[in-house]
């Protein structure tokens, strides 16, 4: 692992993933990218991590492309493009399907593809001063592999005014639109994010990946007979699980389960 990202997981259990690239406002490369999904495959695979929460260091959250990049891509060929993008597109996949809940900790600038990061965790706390941008057609570009995440976050009708305009907005705004969860003072972003973890923690972990799981899974489908059925047999399925059950009777002992650390 480079000094770009840092990776660190508590006694908790729960993943920090820092971009640690504050001379270049964290702004991401190939390299980074790289480095970022066979992270986020690590955190989905390690059975004692329950949580991750994606971070950075510096002013800026994530400044998107990195220059150097951006020079280099503009002399691929077609083929190389195409391949450059996949990888993107990839870890972006990564992230937001990875089977843990993920909180984003945004502060300063999050422009171009640091959306794409933001739109893919599960939760996003901002400083009320970071600034928000779909830069990408002030490039000639557009944000396409950011685009299926970004639309879901905040809407077709919302993204169709900042995909076009590329206009900075503000962390209230991105609150109100759903990019962020909350908005807080910067000295306020790690203890509500605490906050946050310590509700997902009390809970049980192979529950809460199919939950997550089932919203992606559900959403957008018409309540019909099949969807009813598979609803039904995922309840019941987990009802009978180990875990189903050991949550079950501590309710019912009134006696916390025994995932849950006092």
């Amino acid at each position: 692992m480079s000094d770009s990202v840092l990776y660190s997981v508590d006694d908790r259990g729960v993943a920090t993933v820092t971009l640690n690239r504050p001379e270049k406002h964290n702004a991401f490369d190939d390299a980074l990218i790289k480095e970022l999904t066979n992270i986020f495959k690590q955190v989905g695979e390690d059975k004692n991590v329950r949580a991750m929460i994606l971070a950075a260091n510096g002013k800026s959250f994530c400044a998107g492309a990195d220059a150097n990049w951006m020079r280099r891509m503009s002399e691929y060929s077609f083929d190389q493009n195409v391949a450059d993008a996949n990888a993107l597109a990839n870890m972006l996949w990564e992230l937001n399907y990875l089977p843990k809940p993920t909180i984003a900790r945004v502060q300063g600038a999050a422009f171009g593809g640091a959306i794409g990061l933001i739109a893919c965790c599960d939760m996003a706390v901002g400083s009320k001063l970071s600034k928000f941008c779909l830069s990408e057609v002030k490039l000639g570009l557009i944000p396409a592999t950011i685009s299926p995440y970004v639309i879901a976050a905040m809407g077709a009708r919302v993204a169709r005014r900042y995909f076009t305009t590329a206009e900075v907005f503000s962390a209230r705004r991105a609150r109100r639109l759903g990019l962020l969860s909350e908005t807080v003072t910067e000295e306020e972003l790690d203890d509500t994010i605490n906050d946050l973890i310590e509700h997902i923690l009390k809970n049980g972990p192979h529950a809460t990946a199919a939950a997550k799981q089932l919203i992606f899974d559900v959403c957008d489908q018409p309540a019909e007979e099949e969807l009813l059925e598979k609803t039904s047999l995922r309840i019941a399925t987990i009802r009978v699980s180990e875990e189903g059950q050991e949550g079950l009777r501590a309710f019912l002992e009134k006696r916390s389960p025994s995932w849950r650390k006092e």
